[in-house]
């Protein structure tokens, strides 16, 4: 295969990340120079700006080049000093392909090549080429995989979708408010020192001369905008989700206006589990997940990958007998924690609106019910971690459920877990309990860990005897 270039879109595409890269400190030097400094040297420096900004695009663009020899991806970059990169496809652990906005207009792709122990980025990634030579390179760097003989009741290259209205359920219960407001803060912090005080300060001015009535009413179309907001994120990334099965691989389609098509080999998923969070627990809906070693994990990315984003929970077992009948469980009990555990999940999230309600009563007693309200929350929380936490044994495959705030139910095999630490502390030690810690590797090959806390010791004993191969067929008391 001969040497190739990216699309010249890519010109464009590296200008708006230098320009994004760069966009705080070019906001602060201008509004701190724009008083001291006459308009016309302003209007220079933007011009001397922009022809750099496109000279180096050009270059990077002209300097980038990429070919498959030897079974190898070879790339060649670097305007002044050249770089040469060879990824061997005995390496490559997948290769997915995006499509944004602008790529689909020009029947484009992004090509992201994911090696073992590749970090937090992809290993390569070329940012624009066409939709046949990215589907082209894909089939020439990925490795011929052994047909597996399909087991009696077993579907053949299985198929499921989303459907639109599950997408909507998906965007009303995910809970995205929280974070939309959070993203929302932590821009207007970014921004707030380059207002104007007069105009900051006339605002707040004209904000607290508002009525309560009006405030509250306010307050809510603002809720209701960020939750159709949500609903409307949820729909843009999950658009035509579509997973599917081809002998040892996953192949992952989604995006409305960026169309991601994300490959899974089986053999790099080092645990699947089970999300379910305070609002579609109640009403029946879970999402899938994996733990997926190696890989990238871009920003804005989750730090797990979903395989399904949601779903009923009675349509679990179904689902991994399709696609993962390795993580199908015999049944869905797990052994509970012992009652002793109970105080300890109830203190650790209630100590501090303990000392809470001690402090408004004391300084603030008209407000005193706020502190009452937020610690009785916070001890129904730690009872519902209590009542979830649990684990099961079924040969070689450990499963642990446990809750933060949304519960997991997490599968692994007994290969994939690369540690597993007993930590006991001595009010532990007195009344018999234990913490497991398990560790496996996650996303960007970074480690990913599971606790199950405050677990009976006996339980603790033999799990770390399971582990250690001391005992090959544990079975669980009933």
């Amino acid at each position: 295969m001969s040497s190739q270039r990216l699309h010249p879109i890519t010109i464009v595409f590296t200008a708006i990340k230098t320009i994004k890269d760069a966009i705080i400190p070019i906001i602060a030097m201008f509004f701190a120079s724009f008083q001291r400094i006459a308009s016309t040297y302003i209007y220079l420096g933007v011009a001397i700006f922009l022809i750099l900004l496109i000279t180096f695009s050009i270059l990077s663009w002209y300097r980038f080049s990429y070919r498959v020899e030897n079974e190898e991806l070879r790339i060649e970059y670097g305007i002044f000093i050249r770089n040469k990169r060879y990824i061997s496809k005995n390496r490559i652990q997948s290769i997915d392909l995006t499509a944004g906005v602008v790529h689909r207009l020009f029947r484009l792709v992004q090509v992201q090549i994911e090696t073992a122990g590749g970090g937090t980025d992809a290993e390569a990634s070329l940012k624009a080429v066409k939709r046949v030579d990215g589907e082209r390179l894909r089939e020439a760097l990925k490795i011929t995989e052994i047909q597996v003989p399909v087991q009696a009741g077993e579907s053949i290259n299985p198929s499921r979708h989303v459907m639109l209205k599950n997408l909507f359920i998906a965007g009303s219960t995910s809970g995205s408010v929280g974070v939309i407001l959070a993203l929302f803060a932590f821009s207007f912090a970014k921004i707030e020192q380059f207002i104007p005080d007069r105009i900051f300060e006339s605002t707040i001015e004209w904000l607290i001369g508002l009525s309560i009535l009006f405030l509250f009413g306010l307050s809510l179309v603002i809720l209701l905008f960020l939750w159709l907001l949500g609903i409307a994120g949820t729909i843009i990334k999950y658009g035509n989700f579509t997973i599917k099965k081809n002998n040892d691989e996953l192949f992952i389609t989604r995006g409305l206006l960026e169309k991601k098509q994300i490959t899974i080999p089986l053999k790099r998923i080092q645990a699947v589990g089970i999300e379910e969070n305070l609002i579609r627990q109640p009403l029946g809906y879970v999402s899938i997940f994996a733990e997926i070693a190696g890989g990238s994990m871009e920003k804005g990315e989750d730090f797990s990958t979903i395989l399904f984003p949601i779903m009923k929970a009675s349509e679990v077992d179904e689902f991994l007998q399709q696609f993962l009948p390795a993580y199908r469980a015999e049944s869905n009990k797990v052994a509970p924690l012992p009652k002793r555990a109970a105080k300890f999940y109830l203190l650790r999230v209630s100590s501090l609106f303990i000392f809470g309600v001690i402090g408004m009563a004391y300084f603030l007693p008209s407000f005193v019910w706020v502190a009452v309200v937020l610690l009785a929350l916070s001890l129904l929380l730690g009872f519902l971690r209590y009542r979830d936490g649990g684990y099961r044994l079924e040969g070689k495959c450990l499963t642990i459920r446990y809750r933060g705030i949304s519960r997991r139910t997490v599968s692994m095999y007994q290969k994939r877990i690369q540690s597993l630490e007993k930590k006991q502390h001595k009010i532990q030690k007195i009344q018999k309990l234990a913490t497991m810690k398990l560790s496996i590797i996650g996303t960007g090959g970074s480690g990913r860990h599971y606790a199950l806390e405050h677990m009976d010791n006996e339980q603790a004993n033999r799990l770390a005897g399971w582990y250690s191969f001391r005992n090959e067929k544990p079975k669980d008391k009933k």
